[in-house]
Order: C-alpha cells, then structure tokens, then sequence
C-alpha cells in the first residue's frame, strides 16, 4: 500500500516525537553492537527524519522504485545509522538486518551504499549530494511528475563549491520541487566548523533560494517550515537547521570531540537508560 503524508492535514506532534525517540534508540542498539558510530549527528538528525518520513514525504515502503514517490538523499553519508533508523521504522528495510550496521559484507556499511533499499545515492564524498539533488529535482520536471526532492547536507559541506555551483544550478532551473535541509551542527572530523559560513540563511537567500531557519530538533518547528514551503512559486526551497550533536542524550551532547563517537562497553547500556530517562 503506497504511503501518503504528503499534504499533513494536521501535525501529531505527540507520534512524530515517538517516531524521533524509537530512531534514537535503533541507532543506540546499532552503535552498541558496533561499539562506535557517528551515533552524535545520527541523534541530531532524528526529529529531522522522523518529520521526513512520517508527516511529510509521500513514498511506497514496499516500492522503492515508484516513480512518484519523493526522494530523499542524505549528502553526509556517514549519518547513514540516522538514515538505516529512519528505514527500519518506515518498514523499508527488516528491523533484524540492523544489527549488521558497519559489518564486512552487510548492506548497511558506516556510509551510505544506493544498493541499500530507499538509499538514492553513494553518500559521503561530501559536497555531492546537492548537485545530485538538483539534477533529481530537474529531471522530475521533465518528466511531468509532481514528486519532490529532499536533500540534507552538513554546514561542513558549505566549504565545497560544488554545493554553490549546485545551489545556482537549482535557482537558474527554478527547482521549486527541491527542499535542502542543511544540517548546522557546527561540528566536522577534526573538530568546530571554523572556515566562516555564515551567515547561511543569508547566503541561500541571496543564491535565489525561499529560505527559513529553525531549531533542527523541534519537530514544531521543522514541520511549520515544512508547511510553509510547500508551494510552487519557481524557487528551491531551503531549510536552515541548528541541530545539537547527541540530542536526546546529555552525556553525548557535551562531549567534547562528537563527530566520531568511540565509547567503552561498559558505557553503552547507561547512555540507553539515559536516553530512556531523558525522553520518558
């Protein structure tokens, strides 16, 4: 049966924050088993996915090939556990098959492979997924279908030109069925985002993009920005997030070093009864 959430008559606040804590736990159970992960930005993005997938795109669990579904395509790869949560609680990919997360021959490697099922592309070559995106976004057009484009990409990513070139591709193009949500963490592999990026809201705007910024794990917030960009006006649409590394688990967010989390076994089961404690 194919899936439709896309327009949200009204917003259940209430089950999309339950969506975005049984993400936050799968990626919890992943990392434990792996014993490391990207597990901060992964519970970062939580509240973003669960908005995504269960309010906002239209998609068919049981075709991810349906050519009118939205697409969405995750630009920073190696937020592939958020993204393999986000499947497994769709019913796209088998629950069970999560806990093969990073294991040699798995279908769930530590950044995105598109052989995945509702994996659009090969992520974590950082700057690429925009261009894929418009060029998504473009196509659609083309071929006279009202399916959308959703594209996160990291403040990190701000530091590629490839994402500006990408970003006048889209305007020059008029991608007004193209939504990038860009994830400002403020955080990359070696430590803050420290080449000046912003002001990014500004920038956007003035690359041609409709432009608002909000608080990245507000599930309100995301889903009035959502709302309000709906309409086709000949713009690519832009969503600014601030979103907090290991949101939902305050241990993680005030590590200090989060980009790549290494944690003792004897941690993990305290930071899941965390998690618990914290979103009861």
């Amino acid at each position: 049966m194919t899936i439709l959430n896309h327009p949200p008559s009204e917003v259940d606040l209430a089950a999309l924050k339950r969506r975005a804590l049984n993400l936050r736990r799968k990626m919890m159970n992943m990392a434990s088993g792996k014993g490391e992960g990207y597990i901060a930005q992964g519970l970062g993005m939580a509240d973003c996915l669960a908005t995504l997938y269960f309010h906002e795109m239209r998609y068919d669990p049981k075709n991810t090939d349906w050519k009118e579904r939205d697409r969405f395509v995750l630009s920073t790869g190696h937020y592939s556990i958020a993204m393999y949560a986000v499947l497994a609680e769709a019913g796209i990919i088998d629950e069970n098959e999560l806990v093969s997360y990073g294991l040699n021959g798995s279908r769930l490697p530590m950044s995105t492979f598109d052989e995945t099922p509702g994996v659009e592309i090969v992520g974590g070559s950082l700057g690429h997924g925009l261009g894929q995106a418009v060029g998504m976004a473009i196509g659609l057009k083309l071929d006279g279908l009202s399916a959308r484009v959703f594209c996160e990409f990291s403040d990190g990513e701000l530091q590629e030109g490839s994402t500006w070139e990408a970003a006048m591709g889209g305007a020059t193009f008029k991608c007004d069925n193209l939504v990038v949500l860009i994830d400002c963490n403020g955080i990359q592999a070696d430590g803050p985002v420290t080449v000046k990026i912003e002001p990014v809201a500004d920038k956007m705007m003035a690359f041609g993009w409709e432009t608002l910024e909000v608080n990245g794990n507000s599930i309100e917030e995301l889903t009035k920005a959502l709302a309000a960009l709906r309409e086709p006006n000949g713009k690519p649409k832009a969503i600014v997030m601030r979103t907090t590394p290991g949101f939902g688990i305050p241990t993680v967010m005030a590590r200090d070093r989060a980009h790549f989390v290494r944690i003792d076994n004897s941690e993990w089961t305290a930071l899941i009864e965390e998690l618990e404690s914290h979103n009861g």
